[in-house]
């Protein structure tokens, strides 16, 4: 018989962080890797519409890569050091920062800041990348509070974005979508 998807421990608003210490359901921590999960699904999504393979296996990696990132920040920092948690490395930071390098050698150079839109893909990766930047705001509020974050992980979600942003303007250019140019209304 398979185990109950629900434990009833959480029914007071109160969850534990893995180590075993209880913390209220609405900490900055809970926040924070909740805020990474949601990006994680947001992009599972992202794969969904997305047909062209290099860029599914990259997202697939980027997935994993969260689960790492959620699982640091749902662990107890005191007791972090004596459990084995998988580790995000600087290699995951530099794929990123190659891939951007990539991208931007095949995409022409923007003149102006892009609205989100165009195509599905497109619209949805810019959503992921929206929420990857509060998932990276949340992780920089957890450590202004003195609270242990690596220091690795506020790098990748930033990089993380900033790979988004770039894979909108790949993908609009892969499918031949033109990039909808903002035009401020200056009067």
């Amino acid at each position: 018989m398979a185990d109950k998807i629900y434990t009833k421990t959480g029914d007071k608003g109160t969850t534990s962080l893995i180590g075993g210490t209880k913390v209220p359901k609405s900490h900055l921590r809970i926040e924070s890797y909740g805020n990474v999960d949601e990006l994680n699904s947001y992009i599972g999504l992202c794969r969904d519409h997305i047909h062209i393979e290099p860029v599914r296996e990259l997202l697939r990696e980027i997935q994993d890569r969260l689960f790492t990132i959620g699982s640091s920040l749902a662990c107890d920092p005191e007791k972090e050091p004596g459990l084995k948690i998988p580790d995000l490395k600087e290699e995951d930071v530099s794929l990123l920062e190659k891939d951007i390098d990539r991208m931007n050698e095949q995409i022409p150079a923007m003149k102006s800041f892009i609205l989100p839109g165009g195509d599905i893909a497109i619209s949805h990766l810019h959503v992921a990348r929206c929420i990857c930047r509060r998932a990276e705001r949340s992780c920089v509020r957890l450590k202004m509070e003195d609270t242990e974050v690596e220091a690795i992980i506020i790098k990748y979600l930033n990089r993380l974005s900033d790979h988004l942003f770039v894979l909108c303007r790949y993908m609009a250019h892969q499918l031949n979508v033109e990039e909808i140019p903002w035009k401020p209304r200056l009067s």
